[in-house]
């Protein structure tokens, strides 16, 4: 995930070269490869690259075709040979051998801002039109690439390093207290568009953004499609489909010999891991594919290590475990280096960084398998819709096709459908912190907010609500940018498969029965690429939380070894927080009561850095 910067001042001022140059060495640690930057006048670009592809390898940015239009871009393009038709049939040549890069400044020299249209992959990137004196900026459609600016003072300032924007002397630590009260309340911002600090903004997925002298104007160009229908009259049909796109997701996100995959011992990474293996043995006669668990060993019941094993001897693929029974809560969080752009609530942190490490020091590509359990949920309220609307043909198609590959009836939640629709039962929703600061919750109005955005929302897709819902939800975005080097502080890049768009759009669009329940799509697909012990094992999350293990274990009241900011009064309530430390509380609400200390410590880095 290569290193993008630049600025723009709005009243023709020139660009400080000199600053430029240094924002964007402090990206060296993401881009290690090579850096430049461009300036021409009141506008200037710098990248910092890191080659992940053949093609990306012969990148040279910022970039032009012609010294009119310039581009900087951290971009993963997929389906590069169906983009390279289109535009060859607009009068583009030499385009065989065209770096992602390339391919992005030609699409928008053909379609302008409509370029957006036309892409698929992962990207974030900013356009210098001087023809038409505007820049143009994007972000992919889930938003797995970042991407943050600043309009200070007749200056744009634009990255996708958050902690870069922070560099320019401009740009204030003024902290958004509504993103800090989201965090409390949610886990994470809930706009989409802000950062926790006021001067900072994030350009949300599947947006555009045009600058120009005269005014900023964000455009989104793309929501994800309710409309999807699609009927086999073969079941199998159903499977060669979801093959076939599994395996173009992966190939795209792969175009490496050498790789890494995150695999627990669940269905979704190991089937990713599965699929790449596959491809890797059929392009290359050389490759190197390696997978990364975590695992416990003695702190909860645990067997990813099992599960994953049998995984890794079947595929022939080296496998690292990384043992986190002895990691404590905030291990190693006074460091320096560690400072987070934004609070993030994971006293477990150093397992993160420590993966990563390991990762980097084998490849520059990693794959996940996350998006699995939203985008393969089953849909229960589907089942319940096909009977109220006494379709029940359709139904009975879908248990049979079930019970015939499974010998047993699918177990489809009718029951908890019946009760939630007789008022009888409500979907669990997180309790309100009564933790927060009173001034602040009534300033922001903030029991308003928590209870119109955990209240039950209504179906937003025919057939999918719930699956829908997950795809797009908020927290997404900031779980990817998690991900990047930008916060993680290695240069690797993480891609997930389930998140392609081609897949995507054939999953909402097939029947739920059978396919999703007990993610049965898969189950079938991957009949002998993966061993039956995995193949058909239940759904399973962790047997225990290590961070209620770890608290258990503590004598002490767990608040008492912590010090607090005074900037901390202004969020949180301390008394309160004290008397809920002292009583035993839900192991669900654990989570929940941990957030003060996760805002606790990146205060501190916060005030550690501006010192």
């Amino acid at each position: 995930m290569s290193g993008i910067v630049g600025m723009i001042n709005l009243d023709g001022e020139p660009v400080d070269r000199d600053l430029l140059q240094e924002m964007t060495e402090f990206m060296a640690y993401r881009g290690p490869d090579a850096r430049q930057i461009w300036v021409a006048g009141n506008v200037g670009f710098g990248h910092a690259l890191l080659a992940t592809t053949d093609e990306s390898r012969l990148e040279r940015q910022p970039f032009s075709l012609d010294d009119r239009v310039w581009i900087a871009a951290d971009v993963r393009i997929d389906s590069r040979r169906e983009l390279i038709e289109k535009l060859q049939a607009k009068g583009c040549r030499s385009l065989e051998k065209a770096t992602d890069v390339e391919l992005i400044l030609n699409a928008y020299d053909v379609w302008g801002e409509d370029c957006v249209k036309y892409l698929l992959g992962d990207f974030a990137f900013v356009i210098w039109d001087n023809r038409k004196q505007r820049l143009f900026c994007a972000r992919d459609h889930f938003g797995v690439k970042p991407f943050y600016y600043a309009l200070v003072e007749n200056c744009l300032i634009f990255s996708n390093t958050l902690n870069c924007l922070k560099f320019h002397p401009k740009v204030s630590n003024q902290l958004n207290d509504l993103a800090i009260a989201d965090f409390l309340l949610f886990d994470g911002n809930q706009q989409l568009d802000t950062t926790a600090f006021t001067d900072i903004h994030r350009l949300p997925p599947a947006y555009y953004l045009i600058a120009t002298d005269k005014n900023l104007q964000l455009t989104r160009y793309w929501q994800l499609p309710v409309d999807g229908y699609i009927r086999y009259q073969q079941a199998n049909d159903y499977v060669e489909h979801f093959q076939e796109l599994m395996e173009i997701a992966v190939a795209d996100r792969l175009r490496t010999d050498k790789a890494g995959v995150f695999m627990s011992g669940g269905l979704d990474s190991t089937t990713v891991a599965a699929v790449a293996g596959k491809i890797c043995s059929e392009k290359y006669v050389n490759f190197d594919l390696r997978a990364y668990t975590i695992v416990y060993d003695k702190l909860i019941p645990d067997r990813e290590r099992y599960y994953s094993g049998l995984v890794a001897e079947a595929l022939g693929m080296p496998i690292d475990y990384l043992v986190a029974d002895d990691y404590q809560l905030f291990d190693r969080w006074d460091k320096p280096e560690w400072y987070l752009p934004e609070p993030v609530n994971n006293p477990f942190l150093a397992i993160l960084v420590d993966k990563f490490k390991e990762v980097a020091n084998y490849s520059r590509v990693v794959l996940t398998g996350y998006g699995g359990d939203p985008v393969l949920y089953a849909s229960a309220s589907y089942f319940f819709d096909l009977l109220k609307s006494w379709q029940w043909e359709s139904l009975a198609r879908g248990i049979w096709q079930y019970l015939r590959s499974n010998s047993r009836l699918p177990a489809i939640g009718l029951r908890t459908q019946v009760k939630r629709w007789l008022g009888l039962a409500r979907p669990w929703r997180p309790s309100y912190p009564e933790w927060l600061n009173g001034d602040l919750a009534s300033r922001l109005d903030l029991r308003s907010r928590w209870e119109k955005l955990t209240s039950t929302s209504t179906p937003s897709h025919p057939i999918r609500s719930e699956a829908y819902d997950a795809m797009v939800a908020s927290t997404w975005p900031s779980f990817f940018e998690s991900y990047d080097p930008g916060v993680t502080g290695f240069p690797v890049e993480v891609r997930h498969p389930f998140f392609d768009l081609r897949l995507v759009n054939y999953l909402l669009a097939i029947p739920p029965i059978p396919w999703f329940v007990n993610k049965q799509l898969v189950r079938v697909a991957m009949r002998g690429s993966l061993p039956e012990t995995v193949r058909q094992r239940p759904k399973a999350f962790l047997a225990g939380d290590p961070l209620v293990q770890i608290l258990e274990g503590t004598q002490e009241n767990w608040l008492n070894r912590w010090e607090f900011s005074p900037a901390m009064a202004e969020y949180i309530n301390l008394d309160v927080l004290r008397s809920i430390s002292e009583r035993r509380t839900e192991n669900s609400e654990v989570w929940i009561n941990i957030r003060p200390l996760s805002l606790a410590y990146w205060l501190q880095q916060l005030e550690t850095i501006n010192c």
